[in-house]
């Protein structure tokens, strides 16, 4: 259930939309202004803030950014308020929403937020028993271990089985272990008092308050620190969370579900993850097979996809033609759902005709030396990349360049093959997710240029690593909402920020 939190009195067209809202299954609290809004994300937290354009809403940002509260602020009133609104995306709103408002730019939003439609689309067998299993076990209390490639649906299984389980009701709070140095993911976990370290201008609710109640998806939780874990073990063991600064403990009632693509009982054999925590998360474990594994899911997607994008840009519903479904199975899907819902967007704005041809199927092109799985080489597969040159002649061609200038190239490289997925890339290259970030700051700085993350673009997420102040929250779909009026939108066009997210 998403959490929306709207600003301003709940009168006239601001109060239609909460209404709106509300049928479409939203849970609505309200604030009169800024102050109160930022007291209550806070404390309970919200998964959008919608703005009256009459409040302060650069203010309200301002001081999300500085609380470290990552949460889309829509601001929202008439098209003849352009000028406000632009201020409002300058500032960094993520949206405009006009009033009065529409019942399908509200469900839109909202979708956005949630990150997903109705919960996974499959048509695979494997896939069909996998969330047979699911269902079977929303019903239970016990702790879920979901593994998987990235990019597979690990966070669209983990909300199937919240919205399937007892506490389908109750907030469902996603946290993305990788997103954020050790000290403040243990804020962003555990919560903190006032003062309880430099920057605390107020007691917060951690994600496990924030959480009571309902669900919490820990993502990437291999990623997280040796000292954390040992914390978290504590707070599974006794359902209880210590404030930073704190003085005493707070109960919670918080079903937990954890999330990654790295193989834990092999961490746990290295000596990077505790093992008495990993047998309090693996309770039961549900992975996730890649998409080169699940080939019926693949056309199923790609007709799910094509329908979003093709309502989302205002565009006529094509389907695929028989061609273009061969050129899709053909292709091994090395970044998954996720690389081939980038690539059904490519082809709903490039497809002219009747159908969506082959023409306008954009495959990614593999890594040297990565060809389609054995079987999938069917006519209209993209073309496989070059032989990979032979490791003497490859490394002979490095001789001479400088150490930093080798690695730098690598990992931009990898990137750019990952669509600039970088859990991907940090999979690949071997390295942390918090190392690659912290190079890609550095090449920035150099002036390199780094591949932007995916889901940038008219409507940026606000998704885990993305923006210097984000912390984990729902992903935002780009182009959710329709566009506006030709001259309010190039006026909000040209005010949004550039630059690429890390």
């Amino acid at each position: 259930m998403i959490r929306l939190l709207i600003i301003g009195a709940l009168d006239a067209e601001l109060g239609q939309a909460a209404r709106i809202a509300q049928a479409r299954g939203a849970r609505i609290a309200q604030a009169d202004g800024p102050a109160a809004a930022l007291v209550r994300l806070r404390g309970e937290g919200a998964d959008l803030v919608l703005c009256d354009l009459a409040h302060d809403i650069p203010w309200l940002i301002e001081r999300l950014a500085a609380e470290r509260i990552a949460c889309p602020v829509v601001a929202c009133g008439r098209d003849a308020d352009a000028a406000a609104a632009v201020r409002a995306i300058q500032a960094g709103a993520k949206e405009f929403l006009p009033l009065p408002p529409e019942a399908e730019l509200i469900a839109a939003m909202l979708q956005a937020v949630a990150g997903e439609d109705d919960g996974p689309v499959t048509r695979d067998p494997v896939m069909g028993a996998l969330l047979a299993r699911a269902e079977a076990l929303a019903r239970a209390e016990a702790s879920v271990l979901v593994t998987g490639e990235s990019g597979t649906g690990k966070e669209v299984m983990a909300r199937f089985i919240h919205a399937r389980s007892r506490r389908g009701r109750g907030p469902f709070v996603a946290l993305n272990c990788a997103a954020l140095p050790e000290s403040l993911l243990e804020s962003e976990l555990f919560g903190h008092e006032k003062g309880a370290f430099s920057g605390a201008a107020a007691s917060r609710k951690g994600k496990f308050e924030q959480a009571d109640g309902g669900t919490l998806l820990l993502d990437e939780i291999g990623e997280m620190d040796p000292r954390l874990q040992a914390k978290l073990l504590r707070v599974i063991q006794e359902r209880e969370v210590d404030r930073l600064g704190g003085t005493a403990p707070v109960k919670v009632d918080v079903r937990l579900l954890a999330a990654t693509n790295r193989d834990l009982a092999a961490e746990v054999r290295a000596g990077r993850f505790r093992e008495d925590l990993y047998f309090r998360l693996n309770v039961v474990a549900l992975h996730i097979p890649p998409l080169r594994e699940r080939p019926g899911d693949v056309a199923a997607l790609a007709a799910h996809f094509a329908r979003r994008f093709a309502a989302a840009n205002g565009l006529p519903l094509r389907s695929l033609s028989p061609a273009a479904e061969a050129r899709l199975l053909a292709h091994p899907w090395p970044g998954n759902v996720r690389e081939l819902e980038n690539t059904l967007h490519r082809a709903v704005l490039l497809a002219d005709g009747a159908w969506i041809g082959p023409e306008a199927i954009e495959l990614t092109p593999l890594p040297p030396g990565r060809a389609a799985e054995p079987g999938q080489a069917a006519a209209g597969a993209a073309p496989a990349a070059p032989p990979a040159a032979s490791p003497v002649g490859a490394v002979s061609a490095l001789v001479g360049r400088r150490m930093q200038e080798v690695e730098r190239d690598l990992i931009i490289e990898t990137l750019t093959h990952c669509l600039g997925n970088r859990t991907r890339a940090a999979e690949i290259l071997g390295i942390s997710i918090r190392t690659l970030r912290n190079k890609l700051h550095e090449y920035r700085a150099q002036g390199a240029p780094v591949p932007v993350a995916p889901g940038t673009g008219l409507l940026p997420g606000v998704g885990v690593g993305q923006g210097r102040h984000a912390a984990p929250q729902s992903g935002w779909d780009p182009g959710a909402l329709r566009p506006l009026d030709p001259g309010t939108e190039a006026r909000l066009q040209a005010a949004r920020p550039s630059g690429d997210p890390v």
